[in-house]
């Protein structure tokens, strides 16, 4: 069969299977790049490269060319701490619900346990290696519970704001706000609060005021430290960062 072919029956699958193909196209990439066993052949500029190789990255990119992603960038929320499966965090039953839809959408979960503003900073260039429609942007908490400076988170999330608006006009960025337990004090948990809804205003963009809305500080739909939501938890924040996320959603 030939490439094009390929590529047309490819175009034909459901949305779902697409997601999977992709990724086991990556998968298969990466195992054939180590291996020794493949036929070579020399490029227009001198380097080498193997035949099978070449054809599995042009599939790929017929399937990314298809679709388009949503970045899922934050700590171990976005992450799934704690959880059975991954598949249970947020970001996964995200693409469930644009699957639903019949939309051309791949979730990406860039969710990073312990991650912090700065953390986030420092990764975000590579990051933005690839084409992003969407942005969902969920760090601070891990800031605010050790007690970092709020000048600090702000100029971090600022920041990584200011280089994803650099590199595409285009890109919609969802804000995730969160919110600190009251032992933190109440002059600094209002003011972390309130810096989310700042930035959101000061940029013009798309907010979730708290992703942990009806989630937070209830026993039953977190683990036992009190702060990663449970399976049950997760759901609840899909469908709060849903409601800001589907009307960008096309079908």
């Amino acid at each position: 069969m030939s490439m094009a072919q390929n590529t047309q029956l490819i175009a034909k699958l459901p949305t779902s299977t697409v997601h999977k193909f992709l990724n086991f196209c990556y998968f298969m990439l990466a195992f054939l790049m180590l291996s020794c066993g493949n036929e070579k052949t020399e490029s227009t500029d001198g380097n080498t490269e193997t035949t099978e190789d070449s054809n599995k990255e042009e599939q790929i990119e017929a399937i990314r060319s298809k679709t388009k992603t949503i970045l899922c960038f934050g700590d171990s929320i976005t992450a799934g701490y704690g959880l059975d499966d991954t598949n249970e965090a947020f970001p996964r039953l995200l693409q469930q619900k644009i699957d639903s839809l019949g939309a051309n959408y791949t979730v990406i979960n860039s969710g990073l346990s312990g991650e912090t503003t700065a953390g986030g900073r420092g990764r975000i260039d590579w990051i933005l290696k690839q084409e992003i429609a969407i942005f969902i942007l969920e760090l601070g908490a891990n800031d605010g519970l050790r007690g970092v400076p709020l000048s600090e988170t702000r100029t971090n999330l600022q920041s990584i704001i200011d280089v994803v608006q650099q590199k595409s006009d285009d890109t919609t960025i969802i804000l995730a706000g969160m919110e600190l337990p009251p032992n933190m004090g109440q002059d600094y948990t209002t003011e972390f609060r309130q810096l989310y809804a700042d930035l959101a205003q000061l940029n013009q963009l798309e907010f979730i005021p708290f992703i942990l809305k009806d989630v937070g500080g209830i026993a039953a739909l977190n683990q036992s430290d009190g702060i990663h939501p449970t399976a049950e938890g997760h759901q609840i924040v899909a469908n709060t960062v849903w409601e800001v996320l589907k009307p960008f959603v096309k079908s």
